[in-house]
């Protein structure tokens, strides 16, 4: 081969690896800008899942802010394509299934009298259990005689009209007077009547004022200083921080009381719980901003029922274990996982809440565009079948209303459980509709554990009904000053409303329970003093 031909070879051969060189350095970049733009495209699938979800939170705020306060959701059944007799629900029911502020499908645990309607601007019928004072109005002495023949009138009848009065609350002292007797020749010997035993033996509140600041303050969320410028007004000046004393010193008092409250309660099949925050000022090691906890548990059989609050500093799963130490009933709650220790150290059967799991689905309703309906449409049309089965089960037996629920409520459950895990991969995780469907799906087991007892409700709303007062009664009062404070108002907390939901006045439940706690003796039994022995009350 001569030199030339080998040059040519050569120049062929360095151009071919050029070639090769720059064919891969263009799939490398071609690659390298795949990456990027691949890497761009998910960035901006990122930035719009964002701003829709920011988007949805300002919807959301928005509606929190300046929309109505109810949960009943928009939805027209011809748009959902659904030709089911079920999905008719009548206007009167869901409007009385929306009587609480939170929840439109507020199942009651027992049932109860439907309210009386009356005409638009019609005069309200005063109670016929209320006291009666008559007041005759008669004609004078001259007017009784027959105008034309002079002749004396007589009676025929009556006309009677009421009127509500309301006597103001009169403040007055009472002296105890206890009488010495002595031998006037021995001049010993001295007797004297025992002291009346009082709740609070030191100080000089009767029984009647310390029932009297309590149901104000817990029950009708009335602060200590407005009450001490009430009294004042009527003449007693009672300063806030005594107000303040006595209401600890009712606290801890009624412990035994509290503590056979919670004997019974954790004999109750199925116990419900639920917690809500609190802020306490002066407490050891932390800041006054700290938050603590307000704890609730509710249970018993009807007419036997009982509220119970507890104050913790925490929320961490440690609290429903102390509370709860060896149950192992049934347990109803919301999503939170605190109450996972406990189940899994007792055996507890753990059942979710329908009402928080439609919570998420009105939300994400809110947030779609108006006028069209969508998937959180649909599963609140599905929610509202199961407790349009459970307004058909409320009169019946647990066997029963099991048996209802096979029937009727379990292939709902197919359905929407299908539906759920389609639409899983079709919906963004953050956006509002993503995050009701993972929390349905997180708490899919909860959820449905009510098919398999017909003990077991569908929602937590009688802990959401119970501990509402306390969240009313916060927004007033702001906060509690000490831990001591803090469980006092548990305590008078838990008698109110365990009283309430047992059909009697918190007012004279108390009065009861402080006139004759302090006249039991050391071997007495506080149970006696449990509202369901006692009900001489008007119903509250």
């Amino acid at each position: 081969m001569t030199s030339s031909a080998s040059h040519t070879a050569d120049t062929i051969h360095r151009l071919q690896r050029q070639l090769a060189a720059a064919e891969a350095d263009k799939a490398h970049a071609d690659a390298e800008n795949a990456r990027l733009l691949a890497l761009m495209a998910k960035k901006e699938a990122q930035w719009e899942a964002t701003k829709a979800s920011l988007f949805e939170q300002f919807r959301l705020a928005i509606e929190r802010q300046f929309g109505p306060s109810t949960e009943k959701y928009r939805v027209e059944q011809a748009d959902l394509l659904i030709n089911e007799a079920e999905a008719a629900v009548d206007e009167e029911e869901t409007s009385a299934q929306d009587d609480t502020a939170d929840d439109a499908f507020d199942v009651p645990a027992e049932p109860h009298q439907p309210a009386k309607r009356r005409t638009r601007g019609g005069r309200v019928a005063l109670p016929p259990e209320l006291p009666r004072v008559e007041v005759v109005h008669e004609l004078p002495e001259e007017s009784r005689h027959c105008a034309e023949d002079g002749t004396e009138l007589k009676v025929i009848g009556e006309a009677v009209s009421e009127e509500l009065h309301v006597v103001p609350a009169r403040i007055e002292v009472i002296r105890h007077v206890r009488v010495k007797y002595a031998c006037p020749a021995c001049e010993e010997g001295v007797q004297i009547s025992p002291a009346p035993a009082k709740l609070l033996p030191k100080s000089n509140a009767s029984a009647t004022l310390l029932a009297y600041v309590a149901t104000a303050k817990y029950q009708d969320a009335l602060p200590l200083y407005r009450q001490s410028q009430i009294f004042a007004r009527h003449g007693a000046e009672i300063p806030r921080q005594t107000l303040a004393r006595w209401m600890v010193q009712v606290g801890e008092r009624v412990a035994p009381l509290i503590e056979s409250l919670r004997r019974h309660l954790l004999q109750a099949p199925l116990i419900h719980m639920d917690e809500t925050t609190l802020q306490v000022n002066a407490e050891a090691d932390r800041p006054a901003s700290a938050t603590s906890y307000m704890w609730l548990q509710r249970g018993g059989p009807p007419g036997q029922q009982v509220v119970l609050f507890d104050y913790d500093a925490s929320r961490a799963g440690r609290v429903p274990v102390r509370l709860l130490g060896d149950y192992a009933g049934c347990l109803v709650t919301d999503g939170y996982e605190g109450y996972a220790q406990v189940v899994r150290d007792n055996g507890i059967t753990h059942a979710g809440c329908w009402a928080h799991a439609r919570r998420k689905f009105v939300e994400a309703q809110k947030v779609q565009p108006k006028g069209k309906t969508g998937k959180a449409d649909w599963a609140l049309n599905q929610i509202r079948k199961l407790y349009a089965v459970e307004q058909q089960a409320k009169t019946l037996g647990p066997e029963a209303r099991q048996a209802l629920r096979e029937q009727q409520s379990r292939p709902v459950i197919t359905q929407l459980r299908t539906w759920l895990d389609k639409s899983l991969t079709q919906v963004l995780p953050r956006s509002a509709l993503g995050k009701a469907l993972h929390y349905l799906d997180d708490q899919w087991a909860r959820l449905t554990r009510f098919l398999d007892d017909g003990v077991i409700p569908l929602d937590n709303n009688p802990a959401e009904n119970a501990i509402r007062p306390f969240v009313v009664g916060r927004k007033n009062w702001l906060f509690s000053h000490t831990p001591s404070g803090a469980q006092a108002s548990a305590a008078i907390y838990s008698l109110i409303e365990t009283a309430k939901v047992n059909g009697l006045s918190p007012y004279e439940y108390l009065q009861f329970v402080f006139e004759t706690l302090p006249t039991l003796g050391d071997e007495d039994d506080p149970d006696v003093l449990l509202p369901w022995q006692w009900k001489d009350t008007l119903p509250a």
